[in-house]
């Protein structure tokens, strides 16, 4: 049985996911929360052996329907090992990346089929669902200048922008269709305004579950 929250951190490539994933984590402490940070794909020896798979460049092409079930695969890895432990035990799980991530990605960016995507969910997570999403929007050009600027380009940030404006597309369009799960935040302002917007949200969720 869940007792503690779920949160996680999405967004396209740039929007500073990283930092703000440790904001996050040091404030939920502060605020008396016992918290575990991890990611995805990722976030167990298994899960990050498969993240290799996924981003990685190889001799041989990963098709697209490898990339989607070596997604899955990772997380249900990750819940298994990381995630539900952690959450039956009371914990706050602040999560770089979920299932949104694979709607977005997936979905928008591969145009999967979002109906085949929601049966993988389901069969993986059963109602296991993020009690709070932060989504980090920027536009997709700034985006990939600045993930540029920090490293070699992996295999999802060398796709064309293109790509990653669907992506962004359908991480609103998720965010519309469900407002109250979603913190919307503009992360072209200054790291100071992102945060104290983000830390609004925080308070909000303290304030419910506090």
């Amino acid at each position: 049985m869940k007792t503690g929250q779920f949160l996680t951190l999405e967004g396209v490539e740039g929007v500073g996911k990283t930092t703000n994933l440790n904001f996050i984590a040091d404030y939920l402490e502060k605020a008396g929360k016992a918290i575990i940070t991890t990611r995805e794909p990722g976030g167990t020896a298994i899960s990050e052996e498969i993240r290799g798979l996924l981003l990685n460049h190889h001799d041989e092409s990963l098709c697209d329907e490898s990339e989607l079930l070596l997604m899955f695969a990772a997380r249900a890895q990750h819940l298994k090992e990381v995630i539900k432990p952690a959450l039956a035990a009371g914990k706050w799980v602040v999560c770089d990346r979920f299932t949104d991530a694979t709607y977005a990605y997936q979905g928008g960016g591969r145009h999967f089929n979002m109906t085949d995507i929601a049966w993988v969910e389901q069969f993986v997570q059963k109602d296991l669902r993020p009690d709070k999403t932060v989504l980090l929007d920027l536009s997709v050009e700034i985006g990939l200048q600045r993930a540029a600027s920090r490293s070699e380009p992996d295999r999802f940030e060398s796709e064309k922008q293109a790509f990653f404006e669907d992506v962004r597309r359908v991480y609103l369009d998720r965010a519309a269709a469900e407002p109250k799960r979603f913190c919307v935040v503009d992360a072209s302002q200054s790291i100071e305004q992102v945060q104290q917007s983000i830390a609004t949200h925080l308070d909000e969720l303290l304030l419910t579950h506090g």
